[in-house]
């Protein structure tokens, strides 16, 4: 059901969201967010050298290696690291971030794969951001859904930004909500902290006024009568919404959301988005 908002708590509706709209642009402008990665890398056998990163990268049955030559140097939590240094066997979705001047050199693993991926604050795209478009917060785009946990977690396999990669998450459940008067129901996924939830989708805007491939809402835990609140006007943008050097996933096909969805984050004007 829509949350109805008195006129009187309308302001702080807005200023709410005003609070995470920053939060919002501020993580991914920050100096070493995603509008800083100049390269994306992806790793082998093979040594290999990258133009904005130090050293030679490899990967194997004993994860990432880094062989520095002489001078160069790398701060891995918090200790210089000279000559050859061990990341080993990193988890999917994790990394290491190594410090290089004023550069971040993130080591990561995604879909199966070990990537480099520089981040540099000069970076052009970063340097010349100047803020996503959005729409007006409203709401009427404020849901109360029900979560409903599957009896086990559905290992669901997704798309990605990048061609022939995957991901695979663990979904806890779907939640079931109504958009005036339509029942639709969305597949989560596990959100950050403890019981948090992700939710991936595309609705009719998309392509459209919003960003084509994907857009995100992060949930809090249900409460413990299965009750979730869907704010909509907090769909956010995921990295690949502003650079090609992301690896993001794709939505599930049961979370193309028949309706058009006219809350939250807008194209980015990196793809041609305007206010």
């Amino acid at each position: 059901m829509t949350t109805h908002v008195p006129a009187t708590d309308l302001h702080a509706f807005t200023e709410s969201w005003q609070d995470w709209y920053r939060a919002h642009e501020a993580n991914l402008a920050d100096p070493h967010g995603f509008l800083a990665v100049t390269s994306l890398n992806w790793l082998d056998e093979q040594p290999r050298r990258f133009p904005d990163a130090p050293g030679n990268w490899h990967t194997g049955p004993e994860g990432v290696t880094v062989t520095l030559d002489e001078g160069e140097e790398l701060t891995v939590a918090g200790q210089p690291v000279r000559g050859t240094h061990h990341f080993g066997v990193l988890p999917e979705r994790g990394g290491v971030e190594a410090v290089w001047g004023d550069a971040v050199i993130e080591v990561a693993k995604r879909g199966g794969h070990d990537i480099v991926r520089p981040r540099h604050p000069d970076a052009p795209l970063r340097t010349a951001f100047a803020g996503t478009p959005s729409y007006a917060p409203d709401p009427r785009w404020v849901v109360t859904g029900r979560y409903e946990p599957f009896a086990e977690p559905r290992p669901t396999t997704v798309g990605a930004a990048v061609e022939d990669l995957q991901h695979v998450y663990d979904a806890p459940g779907r939640i079931t909500f109504e958009l005036d008067g339509r029942p639709l129901a969305l597949t989560a996924f596990p959100g950050k902290g403890p019981g948090g939830l992700m939710v991936l989708f595309t609705d009719e805007t998309s392509g459209r006024t919003t960003y084509a491939a994907n857009r995100v809402l992060s949930l809090a835990p249900p409460a413990a009568d299965g009750t979730v609140v869907l704010d909509f006007n907090r769909a956010a943008n995921l990295p690949c919404a502003y650079t090609d050097l992301a690896t993001c996933p794709l939505p599930p096909a049961e979370n193309r959301l028949p309706v058009a969805v006219e809350a939250g984050l807008r194209i980015p004007r990196e793809r041609g988005g305007s206010a």
